[in-house]
């Protein structure tokens, strides 16, 4: 439980400034993502000031196709941020499954990301770490930016104090290696950058080392997409090179600029180059890596990446194929047929104008139904209300089916997804299944108090909790191993897999008695009378107590424990036996220090005429063996 709210679920990612979790609101009972400052950079002021500086930015930008941060806030060792939690993938992992995107599939995807900068850049923000890892695709379709760690004011002093240049490496506009500087121009060039990666499935520049790529983002200009994708429209590449300018000034002056741009390229471009296939050549490698230099810092990563919507069918792009009618005969005079080839009889003109009619007529009919409204492309209805959805989808002329489903992400009664997805295509006969959001999943504590433990722990699990934290406490009305109580309270309603702890019943309490000095029999005996284990240690300890008898037990006596605890006894070696030293002759003072550092206690005879301090005799002699403890009494002499 982090600062008495955030209940930790599980470890999303590790970067190098911060570890992301999953975790609960409990005050607000909500699923978020806890950003923790790693406890070592937490003592250094300057990393703190930009981990709030984050929140304080993204906070302040309000865009939904921004990450949101809801808290900041410190406990003990750790700075952390709560920020929204988006189920789904990141744009790399779609590119690590997919390699290169539709036209169409990378525009949608960019589209988004620019609209996210732009209030960035018009709230006076530049973001400096664009990259495929910090754009998350939820599984409701929406894309987010993340990752605004790196965040800085536009018009606060743009170097790196520590003349380190941050952000990475294949993403880094020239500006910002060389100089070190960046505005918003620098989120432009990382942007041109991912647009080139998503239509060829490969970045620009590549090296083996991070020294190669920086040399090539400052000397050589990033390469049009056609290079590497022969066929993609010429808009494409303007977009990618304009973007990825080296001179900064030659750029879109901000995101907002660059969006105009990607919207009117869109608009120039036909379906058949919004939907041209990218080749399954530069498809990279199932589980290859992105590079050490494409870490993400707080991004969640699920086991699986969501599909994009699928390519239309390939019914509807397949090409008709007509036979070419058979040559004329050769006229006289001319070269004779290859050997092998049948004469064919040359058809009637009559003939050939009726099946070239035919083929024309079955056609235009097929281009006819295809282009002429019998397929509707479905709109995007996502997060929509049901009224507004099926408004929209009835005014594009399609049927509505609905259904529901719990989400974590889209409010109660909105739209979670639709079946055909966004984009797609269906009959104008047919419907569009639209699941709508039943809010986040619920599940009631059920009520277990007085059932034995096993039961109580198959009642919970079966409504769908999970059993947490177990206490003990003792009871002489529950009987031992039932529930005594549950938190949250029985009737109260939990999401899905959330722990409820238990108290369960240690029964009665009873009093240890006292078995010190007693046999190993007697001590055993008198505790298994009151229901209580016994378990003798292997070690033993000199006491006072006879040898073999008991010289310490554990609890101690009128110690409280249930029926059927375990008391340890300890058995006793008998006293310590050592050498009493020699004190006769010695000073009163020289004989105690002696005798007392031995371990013995020491008494002191003095005659009554004219003591001396010269030690006559003592009670035990100087080289016999006494028990540890034991007092040894010394006589001084007397007289002149």
């Amino acid at each position: 439980m982090l600062d008495g709210r955030y209940r930790v679920e599980a470890r999303i990612a590790v970067g190098g400034m911060a570890t992301v979790y999953r975790a609960l609101d409990t005050r607000l009972d909500r699923v978020l993502a806890l950003k923790v400052m790693h406890p070592g950079l937490a003592a250094d002021e300057v990393f703190v000031e930009r981990f709030i500086r984050e929140a304080k930015s993204v906070a302040r930008l309000d865009h939904p196709n921004v990450v949101g941060v809801f808290d900041q806030g410190t406990d003990g060792t750790y700075v952390y941020l709560a920020m929204e939690y988006v189920a789904g993938c990141t744009l790399r992992d779609v590119l690590r499954e997919r390699g290169a995107l539709q036209p169409r599939a990378a525009l949608d995807i960019a589209e988004p990301v620019l609209a996210a900068l732009g209030a960035a850049h018009l709230a006076g923000l530049v973001h400096r770490d664009m990259k495929p890892e910090n754009v998350l695709i939820g599984d409701d379709g929406r894309v987010k930016v993340a990752d605004f760690g790196l965040v800085r004011a536009v018009d606060t002093n743009s170097t790196a104090s520590t003349g380190s240049v941050l952000g990475t490496v294949s993403y880094l506009a020239p500006e910002q290696m060389e100089h070190g500087t960046a505005d918003t121009r620098v989120d432009v060039y990382a942007c041109g950058v991912v647009l080139y990666e998503m239509l060829t499935g490969a970045k620009p520049h590549a090296g083996s080392t991070p020294a190669q790529v920086l040399y090539q983002h400052l000397h050589e200009d990033v390469p049009p997409p056609s290079a590497a994708v022969p066929g993609l429209a010429p808009q494409l590449d303007e977009l990618v090179t304009t973007a990825t300018a080296r001179d900064p000034q030659r750029r879109p002056a901000d995101a907002v600029g660059l969006l105009a741009m990607v919207r009117t390229a869109r608009e120039a471009l036909s379906d058949a180059q919004l939907d041209a296939l990218p080749p399954q050549a530069r498809t990279p490698e199932p589980g290859a890596s992105s590079g050490s230099e494409d870490r993400t810092s707080v991004i969640p990563r699920p086991a699986a990446a969501r599909p994009l919507p699928p390519a239309q069918d390939e019914q509807l792009n397949r090409t008709t194929r007509l036979e070419q009618p058979p040559a004329p005969p050769a006229p006289p005079g001319a070269a004779a047929p290859r050997a092998g080839r049948p004469h064919r009889r040359r058809p009637s003109r009559g003939l050939l104008a009726a099946l070239v009619a035919v083929l024309l007529a079955v056609v235009g009919t097929g281009v006819w139904y295809i282009s002429s409204g019998q397929f509707t492309t479905v709109p995007a209805v996502l997060d929509m209300t049901q009224a507004k959805a099926e408004q929209t989808l009835h005014k594009a002329g399609l049927g509505v089916k609905t259904q529901q489903d719990f989400s974590d992400t889209v409010e109660r009664g909105h739209v979670i997804s639709t079946d055909p997805g966004p984009g797609g295509r269906v009959r104008n006969t047919g419907k569009v299944t639209v699941t709508l959001s039943k809010g986040p999943a619920k599940a009631e504590v059920p009520n277990v108090v007085g059932m034995p433990f096993d039961e109580a722990k198959r009642k919970i699990e079966g409504a769908g909790l999970t059993v947490g934290e177990v206490g003990k406490q003792f009871s002489g009305e529950t009987p031992q191993g039932s529930v005594l109580a549950t938190d949250p309270k029985p009737g109260v309603e939990r999401r899905p897999d959330s722990p409820v702890a238990l108290t369960v019943s240690k029964g009665a309490a009873l009093s240890v008695p006292k078995v010190q000095g007693l046999s190993v029999a007697a001590a055993t005996s008198a505790l298994e009378d009151k229901g209580l284990k016994v378990e003798v240690s292997d070690a033993q300890v000199y006491s006072d107590a006879p040898k073999g008898s008991v010289a310490a037990q554990s609890p101690a006596d009128g110690g409280q424990v249930a029926k059927g605890d375990t008391v340890t006894l300890t058995l006793s070696k008998g006293k310590e036996m050592v050498t009493v030293p020699d004190v006769t002759g010695r000073s009163e003072a020289d004989a105690k220090q002696a005798l007392t550092s031995a371990g013995f206690k020491v008494e002191v005879d003095r005659p009554f005429f004219f003591p001396r301090d010269s030690v006559d005799s003592q009670s035990v002699k100087g080289g016999d063996q006494a028990a540890k403890g034991d007092t040894i009494t010394i006589r001084l002499k007397g007289g002149f």
